[in-house]
Order: structure tokens, then C-alpha cells, then sequence
């Protein structure tokens, strides 16, 4: 009797062998990298859009030149991957890891692998993490999950004056300091529509929620107070009565991610920035909303993401100076 693999065994994975003899060398992955974004051979200037193009000889200071608007490109530019010095196999390696790496990949592990600094892995998976933003671009029909999660550090890991200055400002062990991350999941196709918050309060959530999905749509959540008078069929499971699932009624399926984002928060990444958790919860909701796809799939679906969201360094960490 055939025992099906552990996993989503319906996906076509790539081990570490198969990436490498796909990606032997930078020719070759930067030929991947343009069908990608060019299918078919259709290479065209990022500037004005002209077909017309010669090929520079040595490649200097980019391998093509527009014949109209006279400038010259590359595969990278326009993307997120603009002014990058790393070569296009090590951009496929770290493709690979970010999709992959279900509980996220941290910098250490990427700069481990490649061989280049950490401060530049951090900002390569910052980069790629760009692909990721674009997000869920309409409504879900429904039957939806609502949920809201507070994000980081647990108070008995902190130090002794963190705990001391905690408790002078009054601030308790529940979410008070805490980042707010929420979400939906619609059930029929099981994607997910995920963001940092303001706060827990009615407004924020309901609106939230309202945004996310059609008028139509059935929400079932927990017994928070501010979904209560949400403008959609609303049912809510009394997880303060040890409710947890109710027929239909539950939020199993957003509390899953949950899960899995803050086993990546603790075990991978130990501490995400507040400027930068958007990124993370972007990578994990979108992680998700690919799964079904075979590894290369996934891989090719991102290096579409990345055109036109380019990102420089110094506005990535204008605002705290430091990476997460």
C-alpha cells in the first residue's frame, strides 16, 4: 500500500543538487532571471518600453542599450535587484532559501551559504521580502477567519531592567508593548490577507476585516468585543469559555499562521524590528498564498514580484537606522 510523503506531497520540490545544476553559474542564472521577467524572448528597455536594443560587446556599463531612448540595461534594473553587485546565482540561492524556508531563513543562514557579508544578506532578503508586498489586490468571497496576534519578546526573556522599567511604566504581560498583526484567511482557496495594526480596538479591526472581504462573506472570529457589529454575517467561537470550535465556526485556519510567523519570530530570526515586521508578516502571508506551487514555480513567481519595486538601502533603514 503507497503511503503518501509527508508534506504537500502533490508539489514538485528542488533538492540542493537539483538547484545547482540548474543554477551552475551566473550566465545561467541570469538567462532564467530574464525569461522571467522577458517570456518569450520579449526583451524590451525598462524606461520607455522600446523593443529596440543593441547588445553591448563587453557587457559595460550594462549588457543592453535602448536604440530610442539611447539608455542602457539590464535584467536587474527597474527591480529589486537594481545596482546589486552579487552575482545572479547567489540571487537564485537566496530565491530559493526565502521560498523554501517555511519558518523564514535568517541572514546568518543566508551569508553562511553564499559566502558574503551579513549585512548584505540582510538587505538581499530585504529585497526579494519586496516581492512579497504586493498582496492580496481583492476581496475574499468567503467563508473568511478573523483573528489578531500580538507580536514579541517574551517578558521572561527579558533582562532585569527591561522587566523593571516594564513594570514602573505599568505594562503587563499581556500585549502592552506588543506589535498587533491581523488577518484573514478565506477558506475556499485558503488565502491570506495579513498586516500590522494600530491596536485591538473595534474601528481598527472592523474596518480591517470590512476591506478585506465582500459584503457576501460569512466571518467567523473568537469573542473579542471589536468584532462584535462587524458589517458582515458574523459568527465567533467562545475561546473564554474554552470554545474552540463550534460546527463551522472556528479560527483554526488563521491561528495555523499564526503559529508557524511566531515559530519563525522565536527560532529564527529571534527579533524582528517594529520598522521592518510588515516585510516579515508580507513574507509569511505570501509564502502561504504559494504554496500549492512547485518550488520553481514559486522561485519565478517572486522574480516577477520584484519588477518595479525597487528599494534602496538608505531608505529601507531611514527611520531607525539599524537592521533587524
Amino acid at each position: 500500500m503507497a503511503h503518501k510523503a509527508p508534506g504537500r506531497s502533490h508539489r514538485k520540490g528542488i533538492t540542493i543538487v537539483q538547484l545547482l545544476k540548474m543554477f551552475p553559474d551566473n550566465d545561467t542564472a541570469e538567462r532564467w532571471f530574464e525569461e522571467q521577467r522577458w517570456p518569450n524572448g520579449e526583451r524590451h528597455c525598462p524606461d520607455c518600453g522600446s523593443v529596440r536594443y543593441s547588445v553591448s560587446k563587453n557587457r559595460k556599463p550594462m549588457p543592453y542599450r535602448c536604440k530610442d531612448c539611447r539608455a542602457y540595461f539590464s535584467v536587474r534594473k527597474g527591480t529589486a535587484m537594481e545596482s546589486s553587485k552579487i552575482g545572479f546565482q547567489d540571487w537564485a540561492i537566496a530565491f530559493y532559501m526565502m521560498t523554501t524556508g517555511i519558518k523564514g531563513t535568517s541572514s546568518m543562514k543566508l551569508y553562511r551559504e553564499v559566502g558574503i557579508r551579513q549585512a548584505t544578506a540582510w538587505f538581499m532578503m530585504q529585497r526579494i521580502r519586496e516581492g512579497f508586498m504586493g498582496g492580496i489586490d481583492k476581496p475574499f468571497p468567503g467563508p473568511v477567519e478573523a483573528d489578531e496576534t500580538a507580536i514579541g519578546g517574551k517578558v521572561k526573556n527579558m533582562s532585569n531592567r527591561k522587566r523593571k522599567e516594564r513594570k514602573e511604566a505599568g505594562i503587563g504581560r499581556g500585549t502592552a508593548g506588543k506589535m498587533i498583526v491581523a488577518g484573514v484567511k478565506d477558506r475556499e482557496t485558503k488565502m491570506v490577507s495579513a498586516a500590522v495594526v494600530r491596536n485591538t480596538d473595534a474601528p481598527t479591526l472592523r474596518a480591517f476585516v470590512e476591506d478585506r472581504t465582500e459584503e457576501t462573506a460569512t466571518v467567523y472570529t473568537d469573542d473579542a468585543g471589536a468584532y462584535k457589529g462587524i458589517n458582515r454575517a458574523h459568527e465567533s467561537v467562545n475561546h473564554s469559555a474554552h470554545e474552540y470550535v463550534r460546527g463551522d465556526v472556528h479560527t483554526n485556519g488563521i491561528e495555523a499562521l499564526w503559529s508557524l510567523f511566531k515559530r519563525g519570530y522565536h527560532g529564527t530570526f529571534h527579533h524582528i524590528s517594529d520598522q521592518h515586521l510588515d516585510r516579515y508578516v508580507a513574507e509569511f502571508e505570501g509564502r502561504n498564498n504559494i504554496r500549492d506551487m512547485d518550488t520553481i514555480d514559486q522561485m519565478a513567481f517572486l522574480a516577477r514580484a520584484i519588477v518595479g519595486r525597487r528599494i534602496k538601502y538608505d531608505d529601507l533603514v531611514a527611520k531607525a537606522g539599524a537592521a533587524a
